[in-house]
């Protein structure tokens, strides 16, 4: 009899759980709750997301209050993200747990609160401790909403893991415009309040939409799915966790770049910083049609061959712009890089829920989400630190290539070993 086999009659055999009493609390994977799950994770990414926007566009007001250095001003934005890691971590731990309701209203009344009580910040520092909390707070609205909805979805769990993650970058389009509007009318302080207001008061009643559990038997299977695939890969579950996470880190030094020097790119040469400005906001959006199309695509052939695919468009995009700077071209290899990275992350939540069981979802999706956050740093920085010796961006950007030559080797290892035969553990 084969492992998934026994894990059915295990789940037939336990008295202890009686499926069909509790048809009224749980649910069934890609069932019509799935799908409104999905939706309404969507939703609540979307608005969690402010908590990294907001910041950024009310860095100018709040420097120019506090008066103090453009450097002190980042603070916050520092914390953060220091926060946001951190948050992805803890609460993926809480998921697995209790499940993703107590740790999403846990979460949206810390995003909420500290929203207000940094509105009466009497300095940065204080500001700055009170975006750590924000950053945690908004957490929830990525890696543990990816985990959970992993788990409703079989068949098309790429979809809706990349539908999931497309909240970040949606929210990336929709909250900044508004957060400036917000600032310009009645100042930094009151758009505080408003946003701490606003997310209390639409992601606690859309919490509730997330309360039913999957049923058991459905876990049980997924639970024996993937243990299944790990032993395909003739590869320790703690060796291949580590592979995703250096992955996870050099795709995001790859990544960061374009990203977090394309506006300061425009500056030096000339096109000004609306322009780069610009070409950033293209990036994002394009990113949310690759994030949605990556789900698709992965449905069809596996997240690891997904994740290659993406790491190799990614260095082609990264090779388009060490060989052409004029305006025009700028602007089609952004909307490229977007369109080519923005499904890479999602891949990485679509391997766990592959080789991983579905009990640790929420823990090693936000580890793993968490190493793209360090790559993310580490390659900002670092990408500032090579201009500043060299004087230019175009080693900078052979750097971010160099990373993603490491991310594409790991993937298409990791896919060479799913092709060949392994003789499964005893």
């Amino acid at each position: 009899m084969t492992h998934a086999g026994r894990m059915q009659n295990v789940a037939r055999m336990d008295g202890s759980q009686d499926i069909a009493g509790a048809a009224a609390a749980t649910g069934q994977a890609e069932s019509t709750h799935a799908w409104v799950r999905l939706a309404t994770s969507l939703v609540i990414g979307t608005i969690a997301s402010v908590g990294m926007w907001a910041v950024v566009v009310t860095l100018p007001a709040v420097q120019a209050e506090f008066a103090v250095a453009r450097a002190d001003a980042s603070l916050p934005y520092t914390l953060t993200m220091i926060g946001f890691g951190l948050g992805t971590v803890g609460l993926g731990r809480l998921v697995d747990r209790l499940g993703i309701v107590l740790p999403l209203v846990g979460a949206t009344l810390m995003l909420g609160l500290a929203f207000m009580a940094s509105a009466r910040a009497p300095s940065l520092a204080t500001f700055a401790l009170a975006n750590l909390l924000i950053g945690a707070g908004s957490a929830t609205g990525f890696a543990p909403l990816i985990a959970d909805i992993s788990h409703w979805f079989t068949r098309r769990r790429g979809i809706a893991v990349a539908v999931c993650a497309a909240g970040n970058y949606l929210g990336g389009a929709v909250w900044p415009p508004f957060v400036q509007r917000l600032t310009e009318a009645g100042g930094w302080r009151q758009t505080q309040v408003i946003l701490g207001a606003t997310c209390l008061g639409t992601m606690l009643p859309l919490a509730t939409v997330l309360r039913r559990r999957l049923a058991a038997h459905q876990a049980l299977t997924q639970a024996a799915a993937a243990g299944d695939a790990n032993a395909s890969l003739g590869v320790s579950p703690a060796a291949l966790f580590a592979l995703l996470c250096l992955a996870g880190v050099a795709c995001c030094v790859a990544m960061s770049m374009p990203q977090v020097h394309i506006v300061a790119y425009c500056g030096d040469l000339g096109y000004g910083v609306a322009r780069g400005a610009e070409m950033l906001s293209l990036m994002l959006g394009f990113g949310i049609v690759s994030r949605v199309a990556s789900g698709f695509i992965a449905d069809r052939i596996g997240g690891v061959a997904t994740l290659l695919i993406g790491s190799l468009l990614q260095g082609a995009a990264l090779i388009l712009y060490l060989f052409f700077n004029g305006l025009a071209s700028l602007y089609v290899i952004s909307a490229l890089f977007g369109l080519f990275q923005g499904g890479i992350v999602p891949m990485y939540a679509v391997i766990v829920r592959e080789y991983f069981p579905p009990r640790l979802a929420g823990t090693l999706v936000g580890l793993v989400i968490m190493s793209t956050i360090v790559g993310m740093a580490l390659g900002g920085w670092l990408s500032g630190a090579i201009f500043d010796l060299t004087g230019s961006y175009w080693q900078a950007f052979l750097h971010g290539l160099a990373w993603n030559v490491l991310n594409g080797t790991i993937a298409a290892f990791l896919l060479l070993r799913s092709r060949r035969p392994h003789a499964a553990p005893a």
